[in-house]
């Protein structure tokens, strides 16, 4: 049975596609949409489109459309594909996938929770040639590969209006071509080594920017990765490059002179292949079907996986990151990612930010408790707290934020030396823009050492307001203890910023019990304010070496007896491990040197393997089961989570439906 398609777009691009869509076996042109009733009713007639509509949603909610081709310029592809994931439409989402690495985690998190299929449309991937290019590769033709270079340039005569060229539509070479170089170099990176694909370790840039639009003119960059292979990358908008792919190998190389869109109207295609001492040798392939009727129904076939193998999302992602670290090597950043960008204002989506408020459900759908309470805050504070130690960017930390609060979270953790100070501006920048400074709960470190006096925490406390752009702390902890400062200076100086609103409530950060219960009395003898939460390292793997000089664990007996007593709040970091809990980790994984130090030890892996058998029980990644640990202790835990990218936000909170026993937190603690 054939899928119905839409077309969201009725440029060149489409008009490409609707001709193809009419050779399909596997789908039919049921419905087009433009931004006027015109264009969408012309390019209706010219192609024999049922349904034609003046705008995009008006497509999505159709129900008789099964497939949309989503073609609009750049700028607006997460928008429409997110919408067409909560439409419940499959999707082919025309290259690059999205403006950047963040809006393309956004767009893949919505197809998973949509339960869409998605698939990137570069047509090269599924077609015969780009397979024997492979082919050659994996069974050693060449030899070993040492060596790739990748092109796609042309020279079109300057047009500032011109999508290519215009700033507000992601013009420029790197998304509009090199985005082909990039992907075909890392998927021959990856056949070199039997994977689909394979990310560099290393990426070196440099382009020509454009001093009228500020886009790229022409761009190069130099990868390497960590199988040995150098590559040369390289793209352009005014610069006849030409197209080809050339594999260099240890007994030989490739030619590939037409890589990206080979047999458009379904000729016949050829590569090259030299081995060394003997005659090249053209080998030519016939396809079945021109290149766009091939990539439409591998969409199609796609559906049932809800992804390509050819063209995965984790492929989609690895691209994306790579053509951002390229274009920030060149320093092409684009207006509507800069801070004072009316799109910055809005979610991805281009909707109002919608925090879910209340509790969450667990897998059942009974509700489970996902807020609580610290003494001294009016507010109610989300179990998990959004860790805002890794965010450089105000892209990247939008999407990442906005996620967060729209599952239900409103804590943030930050610090004076985290990125020093990046983190806390672009925290800063988020909540002007989304006008929830009063909505959500700000937990503010300093005094980290060595400037932990009550003067560098006075001094650094005046500096992160001023970052954040506010004028107060909810909570305010200090970041590192200092053996050297008599703990009652301390205590006064933290009263003194209460005392003056700079902060409602204030904890201590990597203290040890006996510092602690030293301020704590100082405290009550000279009616000062004492801590209202502690955050040291709390979490199911016990903490053999400390990450950094300084840390500090609550997982002792010691303390979990005490904390238990006072029932005083604990918010932990590194409450999953830093990803101990994760599939890849075993005694023999030495990709992390990191974790080892600090993880590796008999009793940790035997309580990951008691994780993952709970988590198959309850149905969860492990990761969840180890952060469930944490957060059902008998005394209030709200854990402090680190996620780099969506996937592991997602995973996190998926730790907020499963409900242990206190049996179950015993066992996973080798308590029997």
């Amino acid at each position: 049975m054939t899928k119905k398609w839409g077309i969201l777009s009725t440029g060149l691009i489409a008009r490409t596609f609707a001709k193809a869509i009419k050779q399909s076996q596997l789908g039919s042109l049921y419905a087009v949409a433009s931004r006027t009733q015109a264009d969408a009713d012309a390019f209706g007639r010219e192609f024999g489109v049922p349904k034609c509509y003046a705008n995009y949603q008006a497509l999505l909610d159709d129900p008789e459309v099964e497939v949309v081709y989503i073609a609009p310029p750049h700028p607006m592809h997460a928008e429409w594909a997110i919408k067409a994931a909560e439409a419940g439409k499959h999707m082919l989402l025309e290259k690059p996938l999205t403006l950047n690495h963040a809006e393309a985690m956004a767009v893949i998190e919505a197809c998973r929770k949509h339960d869409v299929c998605m698939v990137e449309a570069f047509a090269y991937r599924f077609h015969p040639q780009t397979e024997r290019v492979l082919a050659l590769i994996k069974d050693g033709s060449i030899g070993t590969v040492k060596y790739i270079s990748v092109v796609h340039g042309f020279s079109r005569p300057f047009d500032p209006s011109h999508r290519l060229y215009a700033n507000e539509l992601g013009g420029g070479s790197i998304l509009d071509v090199g985005c082909y170089v990039m992907s075909y170099c890392r998927m021959l990176a990856g056949a070199a080594i039997g994977q689909a694909f394979d990310e560099p370790i290393e990426i070196r840039g440099s382009g020509t920017l454009n001093p009228i639009t500020r886009t790229d003119d022409c761009a190069a960059a130099t990868l390497k990765f960590a199988s040995g292979i150098v590559a040369q990358v390289a793209c352009a908008t005014q610069v006849a490059q030409g197209k080809s792919v050339r594999v260099h190998g240890s007994s030989g190389w490739i030619d590939v002179t037409m890589p990206y869109g080979p047999g458009i109207d379904g000729q016949s295609t050829h590569i090259t292949l030299h081995r060394d001492g003997a005659e090249p040798q053209m080998i030519t392939i016939q396809p079945p079907a021109g290149l766009y009727v091939i990539e439409a129904d591998a969409t199609v076939q796609a559906i049932a996986a809800r992804q390509h193998p050819s063209m995965s999302w984790d492929d989609s992602l690895g691209n994306a990151k790579a053509l951002d670290v390229w274009r920030e090597q060149i320093g092409l950043t684009y207006d509507s990612e800069k801070a004072d960008a009316p799109d910055m204002q809005l979610t991805v989506t281009k909707r109002a930010l919608r925090p879910m408020r209340g509790a969450l459900a667990k897998a059942d759908g009974t509700p489970a408790l996902a807020h609580g309470k610290i003494a001294g805050l009016d507010k109610a504070l989300s179990r998990l707290v959004m860790g805002v130690d890794n965010q450089r960017s105000l892209p990247h930390a939008a999407i990442m934020f906005d996620d967060f609060v729209e599952r239900g979270g409103n804590v943030f953790d930050t610090a004076h030396i985290y990125m020093s100070g990046q983190c806390e501006r672009v925290l800063g920048q988020w909540l002007r823009l989304r006008n929830v400074r009063d909505e959500v709960v700000i937990l503010g470190k300093g005094a980290h050492t060595p400037f932990c006096t009550p003067k560098d925490l006075s001094q650094q406390l005046a500096i992160s307001l001023d970052r954040l752009g506010t004028d107060h702390l909810d909570i305010y902890m200090m970041h590192r203890d200092n053996p050297d400062v008599p703990v009652g200076e301390f205590v006064d100086v933290l009263n003194q910023h209460q005392a003056a609103g700079q902060f409602r409530i204030f904890g201590l950060s990597n203290w040890s019990l006996e510092r602690l219960q030293a301020a704590d009395a100082y405290a009550k003898q000279h009616g000062r304010n004492s801590f209202s939460a502690i955050s040291n390292n709390f979490s199911l793997a016990r903490m053999v070496e400390p990450p950094w000089a300084g840390c500090r664990s609550a997982s002792e007996p010691a303390w979990r007896a005490w904390l238990s007593e006072r029932r005083l709040p604990l918010l932990p970091w590194s409450s999953q491990a830093r990803g101990f809990f994760l599939d890849r980790v075993s005694p023999s994984f030495n990709g992390d040197p990191e974790m080892a130090r600090c993880w590796y030890s008999d009793d940790n892996f035997e309580r990951l393997r008691r994780a993952r058998e709970l988590a198959i029980a309850y149905g969860v990644p492990t990761i969840a089961i180890a952060l469930a640990y944490v957060l059902h202790q008998p005394f209030p835990t709200f854990a402090l989570i680190g996620p780099r990218q969506l996937s592991e936000t997602r995973t996190s909170f998926e730790a907020l439906g499963v409900s242990l026993s206190a049996d179950e937190v015993g066992w996973l603690n080798l308590e029997g």
